[in-house]
């Protein structure tokens, strides 16, 4: 047995991307290794479990979120140097991007345990793409901060940037959010995306004044993505002409 043989033997723990709506966005790779794998590790086994149950895959379940992450994450270590191959869900979206996960990862490498990442659905870039807001560059800041002085500084900053700023946001709050950023951004484009992939699915786009508007003073239900467009770019001319002008 040549030494990669052995090292495969170990068993190994793979990340997989799951739908963010629609359970048949669900890749052919990432249901081939939830055939293959001997246990499955879920952020909510009942979640999971809808899709497994779609799939019509039977397999051992065991719990994996941001309360237990550490000592389950040596359990899934041991397991995956006993021999088993595991597969790590989280909710929706890809493991370890603002879910359960990243730890894992590092636990994997501390370890030499061999890992892979199988690609597939994103909350982010299906936001990004669809709010019509720059796509060359952005910054993804996870879930904004719950208290309001915390949340504005980090919408200020956000204005600021010359990139696009990609944000997970409660339905309860994303109002209060957005009547913040009116009191100093009234003009700034920006999307509010809600329940991406799913029947509801729905885009708000335009200015913060604008979409507070069209979202109405009614109860927001569902996930929600906001996207926040950069500063304006001066462009080349008019940095040329500027100075021009200057110099006369």
């Amino acid at each position: 047995m040549t030494e990669e043989e052995n090292h495969d033997s170990n068993g190994r723990i793979v990340f997989i991307a799951t739908p963010i709506g629609n359970l048949g966005d669900i890749t052919l790779r990432s249901i081939e290794a939830l055939k293959e794998a001997d246990l499955i590790a879920c952020e909510d086994t009942r979640r999971s479990s809808k899709l497994l149950n779609r799939l019509e895959i039977k397999k051992p379940l065991i719990s994996f979120h941001e309360h237990n992450e550490k000592a389950r994450g040596r359990r899934l270590i041991e397991e995956a140097q006993a021999g088993k191959t595991i597969a790590c869900l989280t909710d929706a979206g890809m493991p370890g991007i603002s879910d359960p996960g990243y730890r894992l990862v590092q636990d994997c490498l501390k370890a030499d345990v061999p890992f892979d990442i199988l690609p597939g659905p994103s909350a982010v870039l299906m936001a990004l793409l669809g709010s019509g807001l720059p796509t060359d560059s952005f910054y993804f800041g996870g879930f904004l901060p719950q208290k309001k002085g915390k949340r504005q500084t980090e919408l200020e900053e956000a204005v600021t940037r010359s990139c696009s700023s990609i944000y997970f946001e409660s339905p309860h709050r994303i109002v209060a959010t957005l009547t913040i950023m009116k009191d100093f951004a009234a003009n700034h484009p920006l999307c509010v995306a809600r329940e991406l992939s799913k029947k509801f699915e729905t885009w708000y786009r335009g200015s913060v004044s604008e979409v507070i508007h069209n979202m109405g003073e009614g109860k927001v239900k569902g996930e929600i993505t906001l996207i926040i467009g950069g500063k304006q770019k001066l462009k080349k001319a008019a940095i040329e002409s500027r100075v021009s002008g200057e110099s006369v």
